[in-house]
């Protein structure tokens, strides 16, 4: 596979998740990555994580995650020889990511306009929790504030439990990936210098397509409605024997089929279900009424049988279980790369090419691991490497 974005070069200038997942997946797509680190601290998800020792070591779970195959560079940034170091940076490069706080970067003397006279081609983009303007613009921006102010937790959970926090950090993973999309985009025009403006914020409102255009066109307030899909029925999770199963019968023959398959050729006759229209306003005793049945037997079984016929059924799977599933321990997406002595076992990229899945070439890197290496290319001696990192600029 020739990787698409081999030689352009990307400055992360990012910290926890958002940024940095999007320049993972530029990293897994071929990209060189230099990651520019805080000096003796680094990104704050090198302490973050479910491993107290790995944290302590700077190189916490959370950072491992989604810092593969990236350079790290330490520079202190308000420093004036750091400040121009960081430009000496720019010339070189085709993308830099940040996402600090809507202002930072033009209080430091390094915004757009400013790093734009240093490379003219230069695609500069921002990640924020709102935008870079606006009155929220300024407000701390954590992936839970972002789900509860775009709407998404509203429509999370049962009516009884909602609002509900999706679980895991599904703005910062959305506004990453959206980044992502824009960065590989901007690479595509002639001429490439622009300004990138992602709100993580918008980037979920967006994903939330349906529920949108059913408010803004349908007039159909949201709504929390548990593990049921409001635009069918029976379409949702169903109790068995054993585990819970999800059931997609969207359409009218699928519906008949698992009526017969289930035993139950009166519900088609009954009143209450006989449209699509009926279903969804009697979801909820005609699910007591299927159940009846599902509940005689294990969820594997029905799973294998409803499917044979056509009936979109799933297992309800715990994350373990899941990476366990032969479909995705079959189609590596769990890439294992040697980080010193140890085989870390990663998320690796969703995309397929060709036959062939993007992996990182490196294990993530220590704290200015690349410092000598990036900071040479760009001229600086070994002595004068040494004595920044004594003054505490690198």
């Amino acid at each position: 596979m020739i990787d698409p974005l081999a030689g352009v070069r990307v400055l992360d200038l990012t910290n926890v998740l958002a940024g940095p997942y999007c320049c993972y997946q530029l990293a897994l797509m071929g990209a060189e990555v230099i990651k520019v680190e805080r000096p003796g601290s680094g990104d704050l998800a090198r302490v973050l994580g479910a491993d107290p020792a790995r944290n302590k070591a700077g190189m916490g779970i959370s950072f491992l995650a989604q810092n593969a195959g990236k350079k790290s560079v330490t520079l202190d940034m308000k420093a004036e020889r750091g400040k121009e170091l960081l430009k000496q940076l720019v010339r070189s490069a085709d993308v830099l990511v940040e996402n600090f706080r809507p202002g930072v970067m033009d209080r430091l003397g390094l915004g757009h306009q400013v790093l734009r006279q240093e490379n003219p081609n230069l695609i500069y983009c921002a990640i924020s929790g709102f935008g870079q303007d606006g009155p929220r613009k300024d407000d701390p921006a954590y992936d839970q504030i972002v789900q509860g102010i775009s709407g998404v937790m509203s429509i999370t959970g049962a009516p009884d439990t909602a609002p509900y926090r999706v679980g895991y950090p599904l703005a910062d993973t959305v506004g990453g990936l959206t980044a992502a999309f824009a960065i590989a985009a901007a690479l595509n025009a002639n001429p490439r210098g622009t300004f990138l403006d992602i709100s993580m914020t918008e980037a979920v409102i967006s994903t939330m397509g349906w529920v949108v255009s059913n408010h803004l066109i349908g007039g159909v307030p949201p709504a929390a409605h548990g593990n049921e899909n409001t635009t069918s029925a029976p379409s949702g999770t169903f109790q068995t024997a054993d585990n819970p199963i999800n059931i997609a019968a969207n359409r009218d023959e699928q519906w008949q089929a698992l009526a017969r398959h289930l035993g139950r050729d009166d519900l088609l006759e009954h009143p209450d279900y006989t449209t699509r229209e009926h279903r969804k306003r009697n979801r909820h005793a005609l699910r007591d009424e299927l159940e009846k049945t599902l509940r005689l037997r294990p969820a594997a079984d029905w799973v294998a049988e409803l499917n044979a016929i056509s009936v979109p059924t799933g297992p309800v799977l715990g994350l373990p279980e899941a990476l366990d599933d032969p479909q995705i321990a079959g189609r590596g997406l769990i890439d294992t790369i040697q980080m010193g002595e140890e085989q870390l076992r990663l998320s690796g990229s969703p995309i397929i090419t060709d036959g062939s899945r993007p992996k990182a070439k490196t294990a993530p890197p220590a704290l200015g691991a690349d410092n000598t290496s990036v900071w040479s290319e760009i001229g600086l001696t070994e002595q004068e490497i040494d004595s920044l990192t004594q003054q505490g600029i690198i």
